[in-house]
């Protein structure tokens, strides 16, 4: 039998479609990614925000084509192929754009504290709000359900607690911001099948999360609702065999 993620939609739609149709073009940067994967969104904004040049490249990760498993053993997105060198996980693609684009507009903050700060607030993410959004999805009980929703709003809570409007740093979107955004653009799905609302964890949560969304780098990469769960479906039944679906259903952390 089929692993049902290799049938997903073959390429993006909406805005995000538009944006890959203008970035055809070879270029030292290939952009190898899936429209339909935050991880892939994350590295996809930050290249929209800095204006690299960059070829984009639609994989589904799930078929572990030779070429796609050359660029990243894991066989996930987002990966890139820079000047012949390969390099992969949106985080640390984020921090390399900063690296070898240094005259493009930097996603972190100016002041060497403040880096550090986001650098916390990244690893937050990873380690407490990311587990907690995955397990909501999944995991079928319902009193489980109410208990990961409660754990993931408190940590949306101290997050909102913690930005300085409009963006988490004030004024300028940035790192952190990315690294949270793709799940912003998708809290439709949970909103509609868990129970959530960004209301209920807070005003602050609320009003950051309509300033992210409405950003100009988020929209352009991001495709139509319709494909998009199609693919959510799989994750609500438990049923995704993706490598962060895998590791909730097994009790590992996500890779």
């Amino acid at each position: 039998m089929s692993i049902p993620d290799v049938h997903i939609f073959p390429h993006a739609t909406g805005a995000a479609a538009t944006t890959v149709a203008k970035h055809q073009e070879p270029q030292d940067l290939i952009f190898y990614a899936g429209w339909f994967c935050p991880y892939v969104q994350r590295a996809w904004i930050a290249l929209e925000e800095k204006g690299i040049p960059y070829q984009y490249k639609e994989v589904n990760p799930y078929k572990k084509e030779a070429h796609f498993l050359a660029i990243n053993p894991k066989g996930l997105v987002p990966a890139v192929e820079y000047k012949g060198r390969a390099l992969y996980e949106s985080l640390v693609l984020c921090e390399f754009f900063e690296d070898a684009y240094p005259s493009t507009k930097s996603m972190f903050p100016a002041d060497p504290v403040d880096r550090a700060v986001a650098r916390i607030w990244l690893d937050h993410i990873s380690k407490t709000f990311m587990p907690a959004h995955h397990k909501l999805l999944q995991v079928q009980d319902p009193a489980k359900q109410k208990e990961h929703l409660q754990e993931m709003n408190e940590f949306l809570r101290k997050f909102a607690a913690a930005v300085k409007g409009p963006y988490f740093f004030g004024e300028e979107f940035g790192i952190v911001d990315l690294a949270i955004a793709p799940w912003i653009i998708r809290d439709w799905v949970v909103q509609e099948h868990r129970g959530y609302s960004r209301a209920d964890v807070s005003p602050e949560w609320k009003t950051y999360a309509e300033n992210v969304e409405k950003r100009e780098s988020v929209i352009n990469t991001t495709s139509l609702r319709e494909h998009t769960l199609e693919i959510y479906g799989r994750y609500l039944r438990d049923e995704a065999q993706s490598a962060a679906a895998r590791a909730i259903r097994e009790g590992r952390v996500i890779p």
